[in-house]
């Protein structure tokens, strides 16, 4: 049948199995949203505040599912205005459709109103982008988008349409849904390899990440883990790929880490390394970083074996194909000595933990663990609360904990959010802070006029906490535009003028009640959690240090 480009885009997302797409029109996309108009009955529009919530929610939506997420936008600014949802699903290898328009062919390169060459600007953070120039190849395009971004290592594709491209006729034909590129085989010999090392070390740490949340391998690695007997420890984004009960699962590891985990990776003999990028937040100083530790890195994407720490083994390939073969390969054994140690370093953990009075972080996050469901996906911002999230909320079920790892996107959470409750329809936890909220609060409207079952908790210092506490440590206590107590935000009078509902919690019991109150509830809440300025992120890893240069209490608790 011929039909119009616009009409081709969102017969073939339809076509590719998308349900919803996050967007906001305008003169280079109203044709696309005219066909999105005839085509409402079978795919479902969300309409944002503004672009960069839309890329952030076609994010969270994607990282919610393990399917693609879709963002529309319209030439010029509104292509701009995607670029950093862009640049924060490439660096967490999230896939991402973005379909923006432009002028027409004729007017391209003439600095024609709201022309901007939206493919130059995003090359370096996609996976992959396009420029459509011919309406008979735009299907193809489409699905090709689609094949890219979810094949091995995932990643966000741009398609940048042309206005006279979205007008003109061509013949559709309807296909079935693209399969993903072929499995990368690993080299049996290296896999071989890999459990020869592991048989013969006394100490195993198996550190994962995003990758195995992405190839649905935590059953894999916990199999792994037993027959080896050793532990497990991951990065950010590998959070929720192994539930925190788990006797083995020792938590995130690095600048923030828990200390058990960093301090068992650094003791380790050999570290596993699956799904993972060492990034300069896991590893501190590379010079430094498991010295006494041989590294086997696995992962689909070849790039990233040996790129910042020294890999002793490298190996490509299918992340469940690859731990099949090696949990064949690996000898069972028990290792007591080595569970002893780690024990040992569970309880100086303990030890060093300060509960603090009061409504702290850590109380805060205890009480959503004790009121949440254990599939509740709960999202953050970037900051103190996303590291005090990332410590100390409980999680059972992959794909449950979305954050912004890689770019350290402020703002990120509360699109990501309402992306990850459309997706799942359920009900919703974003964990912020009023330095990180106040950039894109302007979602609210989006998430009350969706009806998003959404609790949003603000831990309120009225300070950007994370910098603030960087400028205590280390920059003499000079307190250079951080603080916000001149930024006075009455968050329950901001929820009632959105059409939302607040509260202020000053106390645990406070916000126990306001908690449960909010997530047993329908719509949109917001808690105002009054939290002290000086509540640190600890353990911290210092500038330039090393896991032995581990920081575990703060200056207003003694030694730092």
């Amino acid at each position: 049948m011929k039909l119009t480009g616009s009409q081709i885009v969102v017969e073939t997302l339809i076509e590719q199995g998308v349900k919803d797409v996050f967007g906001y029109p305008g003169g280079q996309v109203i044709n696309l949203y005219d066909a999105l108009y005839e085509y409402k009955d079978k795919i479902n529009h969300i309409l944002t505040a503004h672009e960069q919530g839309a890329a952030h929610a076609a994010d969270g939506y994607a990282r919610a599912t393990g399917g693609v997420g879709v963002v529309i936008a319209t030439s010029g600014p509104g292509a701009t205005n995607l670029v950093t949802g862009i640049a924060t699903a490439m660096l967490d290898s999230v896939p991402l459709i973005a379909i923006t328009g432009n002028v027409p062919q004729n007017l391209i390169g003439k600095d024609s109103f709201q022309e901007i060459d939206i493919t130059g600007i995003t090359l370096p953070i996609t996976k992959h982008n396009f420029f459509v120039h011919d309406v008979n190849d735009l299907a193809d395009t489409i699905r090709e988008a689609i094949q890219i971004a979810t094949s091995g290592r995932p990643g966000p594709v741009l398609v940048d349409i042309p206005k006279d491209i979205q007008i003109s006729f061509a013949e559709y034909e309807r296909k079935p849904i693209v399969e993903k590129f072929p499995t990368v085989m690993p080299k049996p010999e290296k896999v071989k390899r890999a459990a020869e090392i592991i048989n013969g070390k006394k100490r195993p740490y198996i550190y994962i990440g995003g990758g195995v949340i992405s190839s649905n391998t935590s059953k894999q690695v916990l199999e792994l883990a037993e027959k080896i007997d050793g532990v497990i420890g991951c990065s950010l984004m590998g959070i929720s790929a192994i539930p925190t009960n788990e006797p083995r699962f020792l938590g995130m590891e690095g600048m923030h880490g828990h200390y058990a985990s960093s301090m068992a990776q650094n003791t380790a003999d050999v570290i596993i390394a699956i799904g993972v990028r060492f990034s300069d937040r896991a590893t501190g100083n590379v010079s430094k970083f498991a010295r006494k530790a041989d590294i086997i890195h696995i992962d689909v994407d070849f790039a990233e074996i040996s790129k910042n720490v020294e890999a002793q083994l490298g190996i490509r390939g299918d992340l469940s194909v690859t731990l099949d073969m090696l949990i064949n390969e690996v000898e069972k054994k028990e290792r007591p000595k080595w569970m002893d140690t780690v024990r040992m370093l569970r309880e100086q953990e303990a030890e060093t933990t300060d509960v603090g009075v009061g409504l702290t972080p850590n109380a805060l996050i205890n009480e959503i663990n004790l009121i949440k469901d254990g599939d509740t996906v709960v999202a953050t911002d970037v900051g103190q609360h996303q590291m005090w999230t990332a410590q100390f909320l409980n999680v059972s079920t992959p794909r449950t904990f979305i954050s912004s790892g890689g770019l350290g996107t402020m703002g990120f959470g509360m699109g990501a959010a309402i992306g990850a409750a459309t997706a799942t329809g359920k009900k919703t936890v974003l964990v912020t802070g009023d330095g990180s909220f106040g950039m894109n609060l302007n979602e609210l409207v989006t998430a009350v006029t969706f009806k998003v079952p959404l609790t949003i908790v603000v831990m309120n210092n009225k300070v950007l906490g994370m910098v603030r506490q960087w400028q205590t440590l280390f920059f003499d206590e000079h307190y250079s535009n951080t603080d916000l107590k001149d930024r006075y935000v009455d968050y329950v009078k901001l929820a009632e003028a959105f059409g939302a509902k607040g509260t202020v919690a000053t106390t645990v019991d406070e916000f126990r009640k306001a908690f449960k109150d909010a997530y047993n509830s329908d719509g949109v809440n917001i808690i105002d959690c009054k939290i002290d300025k000086d509540e640190f992120v600890l353990p911290m890893l210092p500038p330039g240090g090393a896991i032995d240069d581990m920081i575990t209490s703060t200056p207003k608790g003694g030694e730092c």
